[in-house]
This record gives structure tokens, sequence and C-alpha cells, in this order.
């Protein structure tokens, strides 16, 4: 769907604007359309949680009043995204008229067109044993082709086609994320936090680890009073071949998975790294594998639950 000049195009090669070139967010609204069944519920979600204010079926007339809470006077809102079935003609024509005059008071306005192949759209809607809005007493694919017929001329005049033929739940909210802020970094940020078994498992955590098959600076009377934030605990719990090698291992299979979680727009992993007390080796093991994934390009910061508790 992209030619080599990165200008997007229809399936049928007609070209349209591409509205991500620098273009600010602040200010902006974001109008989701396109076919029923083609994802626009999900791409509203996705914003949602992108921090933008959504508001699902909206009249196009109201766009205009509800923009004019993007102003610190109208709460601050900044970015509005506003999802519009326009089936209808007279709800196309008052659409159009409503960007023109957003236009005009100068706030921007992108719109992403939705759609997905007749035999996609066919699947999703017997998959949940629904009509399509306008099938009436015909078939699916009567209610499709009218409702291609209708949305023509707006999809022609998109800023950004989306194609969720063969999308998986994950694959478009990455790319509605990339819509709406193109600048974006995928990155996912790893939180390591220390505990101690003897207090609980973390209950946020995402993946926990067990060191206590390491030796315990606990028994060394020098270490007792120290935690693993202590250079001399540390250099003790590293001296073991066995921790360098765990780590090692872990740091590579922890690198592929946070691929995979940045394919899936997952933002946030929380790794617990356990110990008897949560003082001494879980502690230690959490500063130097903290310290391995920041020299490995991660975003990851250290905590430690237990090292005060008695």
């Amino acid at each position: 769907m992209t030619q080599p000049n990165d200008v997007p195009t229809f399936p049928a090669g007609i070209p349209v604007r591409d509205a991500l070139g620098g273009k600010e967010d602040r200010g902006e609204v974001l109008i989701i359309t396109g076919m029923s069944g083609a994802g626009r519920t999900q791409a509203a979600g996705v914003l949602e949680d992108l921090g933008w204010y959504v508001v699902d079926n909206l009249p196009p007339q109201m766009i205009e009043p509800l923009a004019g809470m993007m102003t610190p006077a109208g709460g601050g809102v900044k970015k509005l995204a506003v999802v519009v079935d326009v089936r209808s003609g007279e709800f196309f024509r008052t659409l159009m008229d409503a960007l023109e005059s957003l236009r005009a008071s100068g706030v921007s306005h992108r719109i992403v067109f939705l759609d997905a192949s007749d035999a996609e759209l066919i699947r999703r809607y017997e998959s949940v044993r629904r009509p399509h809005p306008l099938q009436g007493d015909a078939t699916v694919l009567t209610g499709i082709g009218r409702e291609r017929e209708l949305l023509t001329d707006l999809r022609e005049q998109a800023d950004d086609y989306v194609d969720t033929s063969a999308f998986s739940v994950h694959e478009l909210s990455a790319h509605m994320a990339q819509i709406a802020d193109p600048s974006q970094k995928d990155e996912v940020t790893v939180t390591v936090s220390s505990f101690g078994f003897k207090y609980g498992v973390p209950a946020d955590a995402s993946s926990v680890i067990d060191v206590r098959f390491l030796a315990n600076p606990y028994w060394v009377d020098e270490l007792r009073h120290l935690t693993g934030a202590d250079l001399a605990v540390r250099d003790y719990v590293m001296a073991s071949g066995e921790a360098q090698a765990f780590l090692k291992l872990y740091v590579e299979a922890l690198m592929v998975s946070l691929e995979g979680f940045v394919r899936q727009r997952k933002r946030h992993l929380s790794v617990a790294v356990g110990c008897t007390g949560g003082k001494h080796r879980s502690v230690a093991m959490t500063e130097v594998l903290t310290a391995m994934l920041r020299a490995r390009g991660v975003r990851a910061r250290a905590s430690h639950r237990d090292v005060g508790r008695e």
C-alpha cells in the first residue's frame, strides 16, 4: 500500500494525502470513519489508551462545538478523536461542513478511513452473527456494497487509509498508535523490583525470578547488616559463576520477548527478583540486571520493596 515515495495509496492505486509529515497532534482532531466492521471501535480504544479524548458515534454537526474543549478554558483537551458513522448522504454533507468550520477556526484535523476486503468483512459479520446495517432483507455483501458506494467520496478525501483485512488486534493497535503520533518511539519500560518471598510475591509482576539458589550474604557476619545496594554484598553475590551465567541467559531471553512486546504495543514490563528476605541477593541481582538492560539500550529502572523491613 505504500509507494517508494511513501505516499499512501488505496488498493486501486488512488493516492491520498499523507498528513503524517511534521504535523503536531496538539490542537488536532482525528476523525475515525470507514466501513462498518473494519475496526473503528478498536481504533478508538487504542487512541483512548494513548490519552486521546474519544467520542464515539458523534453526529458530525457536534464536532465543532466539541472542539471548543480544545482550549485551556475548555479543560485543556489537546487531542480529540471522533468516531463518525457517515453512511447517509446527509451525514456526509454535514461532516464536510463541520470539517470546513474546523479549518476556518484554525483547528487542524485528519480523516482516518478504515477499510477491509469484502471477504474479510463478511467473515467478521458472520463470526458475530450480526447483520450489516445496510443489508436490509438482502445479503451482507449487498449491505457492504451499498456502504462502499456511499463512502466513496469520503475515502478519497481521507488523510490516512488503513486496510485492516490482514491485521491482528495488536497490529491494528500498533498502526493506529503510529498514526496518532508518528514521532513516537516504540519502547518498553522495564521495572526490575527486588522482594522477599517471605513477604509475598508482588501481585503486578509480569515475570518472577527466584535467586534463592545463590549463596546468601546474610550468613557472612560482615555483610549481614548491609544490603545488596552495597558494593561489598553485590561483589559477593556476583562472584558466583552461577549468578553471572543466569543473568547473561536471562537478559538474552528478555531481549527476545521485548521485541514481541514492542510489536504488541505493551509499554511496561515488571520483573520481580526474589530471595528469602528481599535485602541481599535479590537487591544485588536487581541492580546488576538493571545495569545490564540499560547497557542494551532498554529503558529500565530498579526498585526495592522489602529492604526497609525488619
